[in-house]
């Protein structure tokens, strides 16, 4: 794990990804780019003391709202000294206590905390559906037309492998009629369109804007439309934070989600926080960022409905060998009052 205090390590993630596939990328990001405002460890600009927390977002452009609110100051308001964590397995950060909160896929922390991992979700992220898309290249026009060919799935197992199998299904074809690649995500996914390896992959924005732009690719069917009650993000947190000192996930929640609705409502300032800190094609973004408002709902409740559909889904394509019990895995006591 990458430990780091109040910096947005996001933006190196994602500038690596869109180094060489966007238009004028030349170089990943300067490493004084994007960092929040300086303050003594342990305590704020204002010189009050700070409570440290250790808080794994999401990596990438999907985790670049919190490290903006970083920015902003709005985890310092809330009193809290964080330090952010880079970690690819935010499960066993938990469990090992190396971690006190993570944004984590819906899945993981259902059939963690199920099986009996010391673990909590404490609220919906600022998406709960599946910013999905599969892309196919030019040629190919419907999904029908993947009959035979290749298709990226990311990683086996994973949550875009739902997505693609169920839109698949949904247009008549069979996993035995179409070739599955583990492909990756993001500029590899993307790097294996563009190169012939795959005829189509599941991706996430800005690739899907990307290709369109770029004229390498297509979209020919969006996550959202096939699986609108798939719960696809939660925070969770470790039980021990939630015994000992659950006044720190109340305030970070609070935190959490003044950066999304901060960067929602002032779209030109986070659009400038992006440009300034990913080497991206503006009208990609704007392409991106349109397509996706409707995802970027910022409600923290969770819907005990969605949870229960989704580990039936999930069941019913031999993800998941049974259905947990979600009310046991829920502490929702710090989800922000509107």
């Amino acid at each position: 794990m990458n430990r780091r205090k109040i910096r947005p390590y996001i933006i190196a993630l994602a500038a690596l990804w869109l180094i060489a596939i966007t238009a004028g990328c030349a170089s990943g990001t300067d490493s004084g780019k994007g960092a929040a405002p300086s303050a003594e460890a342990g305590e704020s600009a204002a010189g009050t003391q700070l409570e440290k927390i250790r808080y794994a977002p999401l990596s990438g452009v999907s985790g670049l709202a919190v490290s903006f609110g970083a920015e902003k100051g709005f985890f310092e308001e809330e009193g809290l000294d964080v330090e952010f964590i880079t970690t690819k397995d935010p499960i066993a950060g938990l469990t090992s206590k190396d971690i006190d909160v993570v944004d984590v896929a819906t899945t993981t922390a259902i059939v963690a905390a199920g099986k009996g991992a010391p673990v909590k979700i404490v609220s919906s992220m600022f998406r709960t559906k599946g910013p999905f898309y599969l892309i196919a290249s030019p040629e190919i026009k419907t999904v029908e037309d993947l009959k035979g060919k290749k298709v990226g799935i990311a990683v086996f197992g994973s949550g875009l492998e739902v997505y693609t199998r169920v839109i698949l299904k949904e247009h008549g074809l069979k996993p035995e009629d179409v070739i599955f690649i583990a492909n990756s995500t993001h500029q590899a996914a993307y790097a294996s369109l563009e190169t012939g390896q795959v005829d189509a992959t599941i991706i996430h924005e800005p690739f899907a804007s990307l290709a369109e732009k770029q004229e390498k690719g297509h979209i020919i069917a969006t996550g959202w439309d096939y699986l609108p009650t798939f719960h696809t993000g939660v925070l969770a947190a470790r039980d021990g934070i939630l015994n000992e000192k659950p006044e720190l996930v109340e305030k970070l929640l609070r935190a959490y989600f003044k950066s999304q609705e901060y960067a929602k409502s002032h779209p030109d300032e986070y659009k400038a926080y992006y440009l300034n800190n990913i080497e991206i094609d503006p009208k990609v973004l704007d392409l991106a960022l349109e397509r996706e408002e409707v995802l970027w709902e910022n409600n923290p409740d969770v819907d005990i409905n969605a949870l229960n559909d989704t580990q039936q889904i999930q069941k019913e394509l031999g993800f998941q060998d049974e259905i947990y019990k979600v009310e046991d895995i829920l502490d929702l006591r710090f989800i922000p009052k509107k």
